[in-house]
């Protein structure tokens, strides 16, 4: 099932799944400067990490996320969140190859928060290519989205700089952290456009 529980690692970090064992250092992580989180839902105390690993843990169970811990690899730190979501299966008729297939056909990369540590390192961009990869070349999905709150200059700035492709703008599309009806802009990479990123994530990594 594409919700069973599995490890993405990579040279700087590794994705684990997301479990109430995090709790401590997930709410550790977030509680440096929350003036950076102004955007995002990020839980600022161990009550919401509880609520937050709580409300993730559930989506999995509902087959509609696969929610990380992203881990520092040199000694074990908890350094953020991530994860996949909205999961989506296509109705495929019997007779398409794609018929009654496990895994989802689409889903969205959201959720994602750094300890302020850890913001402007490759940890962002090689937890972007481990699951891009995933999604792309295990799930062989067709298309990843990614949705932002418009005021967050810096996630748009980010999405753009890994290649994915501005869509629009969704005008009172979710409730924002600040508890307003939020803007959200949209972009997505399709599985055409996905060597092309991928090679550019491994070369800002320096791989190649």
């Amino acid at each position: 099932m594409a919700t069973d529980s599995f490890v993405l690692s990579g040279h700087h970090i590794r994705l684990e799944p997301l479990g109430h064992h995090h709790l401590d250092a997930l709410a550790l992580a977030s509680a440096a400067d929350p003036s950076l989180y102004q955007w995002s839902p990020v839980p600022q105390s161990k009550l919401e990490a509880t609520a937050y690993i709580n409300t993730a843990l559930a989506w999995r169970g509902a087959g509609t996320a696969v929610p990380f811990a992203i881990v520092h690899q040199n000694d074990n730190t908890v350094i953020g969140s991530t994860r996949f979501w909205n999961l989506e299966r296509w109705s495929w008729p019997s007779a398409h190859a794609r018929h009654a297939r496990l895994h989802p056909d689409a889903c969205e990369i959201g959720y994602t928060w750094l300890t302020p540590s850890a913001i402007r390192t490759a940890a962002n961009t090689e937890a972007k290519l481990l699951m891009l990869t995933h999604a792309f070349e295990t799930w062989q999905v067709l298309r990843v989205c990614f949705h932002t709150d418009a005021r967050n200059q810096r996630s748009r700035t980010a999405l753009e700089r890994i290649g994915a492709k501005f869509e629009g703008i969704l005008r009172a599309h979710r409730m924002a952290a600040d508890f307003i009806p939020r803007d959200s802009v949209r972009y997505s990479i399709i599985a055409a456009e996905w060597p092309e990123v991928k090679q550019q994530l491994r070369r800002r990594l320096g791989i190649d």
